[in-house]
């Protein structure tokens, strides 16, 4: 049992190629950082997609989410300066059986490819960002619901609110991101709960709960 990730850069079409380049730039050092960090895998495909194995399941809503939040956060410098992100990633993740080729992902077979694929597919004209898909319908209608309450709070992130729970999610406290942004901790506090943090993590618990002995 293994979770795949497989996921889409949101109108990249409208990206100006250097903003894109930096995009994945960005994605590509996540992956190594997450490859290290997990026992998981990334690759990109397509230009403007990518897929990834995460062996244990109980870990692929937290990789999803640092993913994302890395691609909300880039800033776009040839543009006048906003807060508004213009990078976003649409997210489906599939669990269950598969066959992997590590040096192939994309290449590679199984029900877990199966439905974070034809979820990705479908999530377009369901106006969804971040998805779930297993074989247990109880779950899945679990996670449809609060997958899309995440949906309506991601929507209204700023890149400063992506910024602090990107670092959040990599267990950074609010003081070692303070120092690192050079803000008060005070700010940074008030980044973390407009961004809904308690909220987040209550859902990063409840998905480690239920994918915990998979």
């Amino acid at each position: 049992m293994v979770a795949v990730i497989t996921a889409d850069l949101i109108n990249s079409r409208s990206y100006e190629k250097a903003f894109l380049k930096e995009v994945l730039l960005v994605l590509k050092k996540e992956f190594d950082a997450v490859s290290k960090e997990h026992d998981a895998m990334f690759t990109l495909f397509r230009g403007d997609s990518f897929q990834g194995i995460v062996k244990h399941p109980k870990d692929a809503l937290q990789i999803a989410l640092r993913l994302k939040t890395a691609v909300l956060k880039v800033e776009n410098m040839a543009q006048q300066k906003s807060n508004i992100p213009e990078a976003d990633v649409r997210i489906a993740i599939g669990i269950g059986e598969a066959d992997y080729n590590e040096k192939a992902i994309t290449e590679s077979n199984g029900e877990a490819f199966h439905y974070s694929g034809l979820t990705l597919d479908l999530m377009k004209a369901e106006n969804k960002k971040i998805s779930l898909k297993t074989s247990n319908e109880n779950i899945n209608d679990e996670f449809k619901v609060s997958l899309k309450f995440l949906d309506s709070l991601t929507e209204k992130w700023s890149i400063a609110s992506a910024e602090v729970v990107y670092y959040l999610l990599k267990g950074m406290k609010e003081q070692q991101i303070a120092d690192l942004l050079q803000r008060s901790q005070a700010a940074i506090n008030l980044r973390k709960k407009a961004a809904g943090w308690e909220e987040v993590q209550l859902l990063l618990h409840r998905y480690h709960q239920v994918f915990l002995n998979s």
